[in-house]
């Protein structure tokens, strides 16, 4: 039986289904966005869709605002990094969407118990509780997954030592903020000023994002199955 490569198996993730399409479209318009109001708060609408791996570049030396002779190969792989992390995107939630349709297919109906109220209330907190870690269980059982939660664990050790300890925070708070990406958007927009309540939303959003690529690890490492000929 022919096994699809990881990489082309990303490529198909990425775009055989109408949400890894629509992402890929969207990511698109804003770069064509990008290049006609470049001035305007939209020109950052790229990086802030191909969150959290493009604001890895950030760090780097060099990009689209490098000069000199080494202008055209800056933003040439700026360009070919964004394009990367598109698809990584895409492919997360074409990864999601294909769970979502074995799910549906495969889970069988459910039956009406006849137990009484309180044996059927133990069980279904019991089934909360499974159900919650079969939910939670990607984020941790794949290396990609456990990499990226160390990351935003790192970043948010290193923002609450700098609000508690250090004499003076900074921009501490960009770390976490750019580790759990573009989910970590809605943590920064919070009606608070607590760094532990912005600590805690980050960590939330980095575990969500962190169960996503949990998803996207299974689909890569579990190869398609093809029909026998």
């Amino acid at each position: 039986m022919p096994q699809t490569s990881r990489p082309r198996r990303l490529l198909a993730l990425a775009t055989d289904n109408w949400p890894a399409r629509a992402y890929l479209t969207a990511v698109g318009v804003s770069v064509a966005a990008m290049f006609v109001a470049p001035e305007s708060p939209v020109a950052a609408g790229p990086l802030i869709l191909t969150a959290p791996l493009s604001l890895l570049s950030v760090i780097l030396p060099f990009g689209p605002g490098t000069e000199g002779s080494l202008q055209a190969v800056a933003v040439g792989s700026w360009t070919v990094w964004l394009l990367l992390c598109a698809l990584v995107n895409a492919a997360v939630l074409g990864a999601l969407a294909k769970r979502s349709t074995t799910t549906t297919t495969t889970t069988p109906p459910t039956r009406t118990s006849t137990s009484t109220s309180t044996s059927t209330s133990t069980s279904t907190h019991t089934r909360a509780r499974a159900r919650l870690r079969t939910l939670l269980a990607p984020a941790a059982d794949n290396w990609p997954a456990r990499a990226y939660l160390a990351v935003v664990a790192t970043s948010l050790a290193f923002f609450l030592c700098a609000e508690y300890v250090l004499a003076d925070p900074g921009f501490a708070g960009i770390w976490p903020l750019m580790a759990t990406a573009p989910a970590g958007f809605l943590a920064f927009l919070l009606p608070t000023s607590s760094p532990l309540v912005f600590a805690g939303a980050s960590a939330l959003c980095g575990l969500a994002n962190a169960v996503l690529l949990g998803h996207l690890a299974h689909r890569l490492r579990v190869p398609e199955a093809h029909p026998a000929t």
